[in-house]
Parts: C-alpha cells; sequence; structure tokens
C-alpha cells in the first residue's frame, strides 16, 4: 500500500506535466486572440492556469518524497534509497472472485489458522482432563550397582547389586476438582470456537466489502477510460477551435480543461485505491 502512495505521488506529477503543455498551448492562444482584437484577461487567466499546476506540482513532489520515506522505512533501507514505480498498474485482469477469495481465506489466513490450531490444543487439554477420571497405574524398574569388582562405590560395599520393583496406584478421589478440570477444558474449547466462527465471520465480511469496492472502482475506471475523458478531450477540442474562431468564451475553455484534468486525477486515485483495494484482499486471503 505504501507502494502505490508513491505510484500514486509520481502519477499526478505525470498528469501536471501533461498538462502543463496543454496550458501553454492555452496560453498560446490567448495570445493570438489578443493580438486580434481580444482580451488581455484572457491570457492572464491562462498563466495563472500554469502557476496553479505549478504550485500543485511542488506539492506532489513533496507528497513523493514523503511516500519515498515511508516505503524506505518500510523496507530498512538507507536515506539514499530512492525507490521507483512502474509507469503503468496492470490492473486489466484484477476482477476479484468473492468465492475463491473466502476458501483461500478459510486455508491461508493467519488468524484462522492460529484460531484452529488453539482449539487443537484445547481439545487435548480437554482430553487430558478427562483421562484424570480414571487411576493412574506406575510400575517401576531399579537397578543398583554395589560391586563391578573394579571400581567400588562405596569402600566397604561388597554384597550383590540391587533389583527392585515399585508398583503404585492414584485413584481419582477428588471428583469435584477433577470434573471442574473437565468444564474448564470445555469451556476454554468451546470459548475458542467461537472466536474462531467471529474471526471467520468478520474475514467474510470484510472480504465482501473489499470485493464490492473492487467492483466498482474497476467499473468507475471502465467509465472514465471509455467515455468521460475521450469526450471531454473532445469537448475541449472543440472549445478551443470555437475560441480560435470567436465563437466562444474563455470561461468555458477553461472550465472544460480543468474537467479534463480532474478526471485525469480521478482516474490515478481510482487506479491507486484499486490497487490498494487488491493489496487488502490479498493480506486477507493469505496470499
Amino acid at each position: 500500500m505504501a507502494y502505490y502512495e508513491l505510484w500514486l505521488a509520481s502519477e499526478l506529477i505525470r498528469i501536471v506535466d501533461e498538462n502543463t503543455e496543454r496550458v501553454e498551448d492555452l496560453i498560446a492562444v490567448s495570445e493570438a486572440r489578443y493580438r486580434t482584437g481580444g482580451s488581455q484577461q484572457d491570457v492572464l487567466r491562462a498563466e495563472i492556469e500554469g502557476d496553479r499546476l505549478e504550485d500543485q506540482r511542488i506539492a506532489l513532489r513533496r507528497q513523493q518524497e514523503q511516500a519515498r520515506a515511508d516505503l524506505g522505512a518500510l523496507v530498512r533501507q538507507p536515506l539514499h534509497y530512492m525507490p521507483t514505480t512502474v509507469d503503468q498498474l496492470n490492473l486489466d485482469e484484477a476482477k476479484p472472485e468473492l468465492d475463491l477469495l473466502v476458501a483461500q481465506a478459510e486455508q491461508r489466513n493467519p488468524m484462522l489458522q492460529g484460531l484452529a490450531a488453539e482449539i487443537a490444543r484445547d481439545r487435548a487439554k480437554e482430553s487430558l482432563a478427562c483421562l484424570q477420571q480414571y487411576p493412574d497405574f506406575q510400575l517401576g524398574l531399579g537397578y543398583s550397582i554395589i560391586n563391578d569388582n573394579h571400581d567400588v562405590l562405596s569402600r566397604v560395599a561388597n554384597g550383590h547389586d540391587n533389583i527392585n520393583f515399585t508398583v503404585g496406584v492414584t485413584l481419582p478421589i477428588w471428583r469435584d476438582k477433577i470434573n471442574a478440570g473437565i468444564r474448564e477444558a470445555a469451556h476454554q474449547r468451546s470459548s475458542t470456537a467461537l472466536r474462531l466462527d467471529a474471526e471467520r465471520d468478520r474475514v467474510r465480511g470484510t472480504l465482501r466489502r473489499q470485493v464490492a469496492a473492487a467492483d466498482a472502482a474497476i467499473e468507475q475506471l471502465e467509465l472514465f477510460r471509455d467515455r468521460l475523458i475521450p469526450r471531454t478531450e473532445q469537448t475541449l477540442q472543440i472549445a478551443t477551435a470555437d475560441y480560435q474562431g470567436k465563437k466562444a468564451d474563455f470561461t468555458d475553455l477553461i472550465a472544460t480543461y480543468r474537467e479534463l484534468l480532474s478526471l485525469q486525477v480521478q482516474v490515478a486515485r481510482a487506479q491507486a485505491n484499486l490497487a490498494s483495494t487488491l493489496a487488502q484482499i490479498e493480506r486477507i486471503a493469505g496470499e
């Protein structure tokens, strides 16, 4: 996710650079119109748009350096480390499948795996507590060397070696204590099972929300790329031609340019959000 923050800052800088050329064209168009009797105010407004882009570039460079610092700290790199990003995110086949992700999370999610291990541990403890209801039999065999004919353990010991047998029985007469231990172990297992069910429900709900967010982002990107941005670019070309032919006002031209810039920024943010959402999905699914 820190990587995608860096990518977003770099992508927004690229958009600003691209629109800087577009603003330069607007300045040239407004100056040509001014020379033929137009208003100098149009030239100044176009130049102001260029200054606004420069202000955004400064802020984005600061954001880019902050993102680089965060990413460098996460991967434990030195201060001179300068991570870079790809030009385009590969999100063409990013549509996640909810059923597949839920099944994968059941097997790989660390929290679910940890709780399943706890349940196995609690079951073993419960089985051990139940065994306390039965008597314990102890058998023992001992062998003591009295004399090995070479190195006598005692200077006065010269008898035969000793062999002894022991037999013991522990009777489970403390029934209240034993039953309490069994109930405690059973309650512990039941509590862990409930925690597992709650965590499983949370994982499923989170995956469902994240998949819905990813689907919405994919649809939004398709709308921006296939319809809104191409039509806005075409509208800007028409508005520029109309302004050059003195058929439109400079205000309409600036408004169309700003709308195009806003759409491009929205596309970049939607791409970064989609990539971050997919990263969260992968983390929850245990990939």
